[in-house]
């Protein structure tokens, strides 16, 4: 199995933050790497290796999950796993990887190691619930050679996707990223096939095409623009539609959240905090595992009429403070302080942050490491906000970075 964690923080906070990230946070405890890497530990593969890889200079390391004999504490003793950190390879030159493809291309030799008769490449930044072993079956009973994992969406949301073409076998016959008009899928005009970014190959032919896609000069190295459209007629290439492998269906409807922009980000987060949220965080069957930090329990203080430390309806992780403030609909990750007298809601704190006294926040995300100070006020006036700096999303949410509070921002 092959992760390619590699989009850019400016990618995901809307081309305002120059940094990387190779995960981000996730529910107050994970990162999003762990939601696709559990569905290899839940299909107890028993030749795995997960690569998490950034393509960004910031980033210069590439995570490596192996089966082996050595129990690890985030997979709960459920297997055996190891991790091990590498360096970034730069097989082709000087430069950082230079998109998905490239990123598996330059790292071949750590799957060539384990020896694969296939390869699962997942991405980075979707939240989801899949058994690849359905996945895996069905690409062998249709003697595929390459499978895409693919979800029906709104035809009106499907310029922001790859658009999967499809015969009534499920044989893919067009692949379109992105398209300004895509096709519907046949019989059903409202709705499109996507890509979901998980892609199944035969070994031998993910490498012939990795090693085609390199060579091209005129490639810009992608998955779902260069190399999937590349394969079409040229290898038996299989639409693998998710509702199949899905562990978390939502009525007839399986779970999956594309959580590349800020406003899906925000959305995916806060539907957590309902009272039934569609993605089940506690569903003992097929958790999603996650290393967790050695944190102290979140810690609520002062319980006075005008003073007293509250979090309702909300998540908050390990090492938080909430002191004397109140938190409704939100999520606190890891080390959050929050200092009296503050008001926060419908927000996402991520980690390492420290509110002031007097501190409002309503539809904001704070990114992690910021230092609010006292009487801080962001998503209540949005043209006070644009004045500062601040980020405004198109569904009306305030990025807060330490960039943009004038404060050093940092990796990790």
């Amino acid at each position: 199995c092959v992760h390619v964690g590699g989009k850019k923080v400016v990618d995901l906070w809307g081309g305002v933050r120059d940094a990387a990230t190779g995960a981000p946070w996730e529910a107050g405890t994970m990162t999003l790497v762990f939601s696709a890497t559990n569905g290899v530990i839940g299909w107890n593969s028993r030749t795995a290796v997960d690569e998490a890889v950034a393509n960004q200079p910031s980033v210069k390391n590439v995570l490596v999950v192996r089966r082996t004999g050595i129990d690890v504490d985030w997979t709960d003793g459920r297997d055996l796993w190891w991790h091990d950190v590498v360096p970034a390879q730069q097989q082709t030159g000087a430069a950082w990887y230079c998109g998905t493809a490239d990123a598996v291309w330059q790292n071949r030799d750590l799957i060539a190691e384990a020896d694969p008769r296939h390869v699962l490449v997942l991405g980075g930044d979707h939240v989801y619930k899949m058994n690849y072993a359905a996945m895996l079956a069905e690409h062998i009973a249709r003697k595929a050679t390459a499978s895409v994992a693919c979800i029906e969406v709104p035809l009106h949301e499907a310029s922001s996707y790859g658009i999967v073409r499809v015969d009534a076998e499920d044989r893919i016959v067009g692949f379109d990223e992105k398209p300004a008009r895509p096709q519907p899928l046949p019989g059903r005009p409202g709705r499109a096939l996507a890509s979901m970014g998980i892609y199944l190959f035969d070994a031998g032919v993910l490498h012939d095409a990795l090693a085609r896609d390199a060579a091209d000069p005129g490639s810009t190295h992608d998955f779902g623009h260069d190399l999937i459209p590349a394969l079409i007629g040229r290898e038996r290439l299989h639409a693998h539609r998710f509702e199949r492998s899905c562990v978390n269906m939502v009525d007839d409807r399986p779970y999956w959240r594309d959580v590349g922009t800020v406003d899906a980000y925000w959305a995916a987060n806060m539907d957590l905090t309902q009272v039934q949220p569609e993605l089940n965080l506690y569903d003992d069957d097929w958790p999603i595992l996650s290393l967790q930090r050695q944190l102290p329990p979140a810690k609520f203080v002062f319980d006075d009429v005008e003073r007293r430390g509250v979090a309702l309806q909300s998540l908050v992780a390990g090492g938080c403070i909430v002191s004397g403030a109140t938190v409704r609909r939100s999520i606190l990750f890891a080390k959050v302080r929050v200092e009296a007298g503050s008001l926060i809601e419908d927000s996402l704190v991520l980690p390492n942050v420290v509110a002031g006294p007097g501190v409002t926040l309503q539809r904001v995300i704070v990114d992690k490491h910021c230092r609010l100070p006292e009487g801080f006020h962001a998503g209540v006036d949005p043209v006070a906000d644009r004045a500062r700096g601040f980020h405004l999303s198109p569904g009306g949410i305030t990025l807060v970075t330490a960039d943009m509070l004038g404060q050093p921002s940092r990796i990790g």
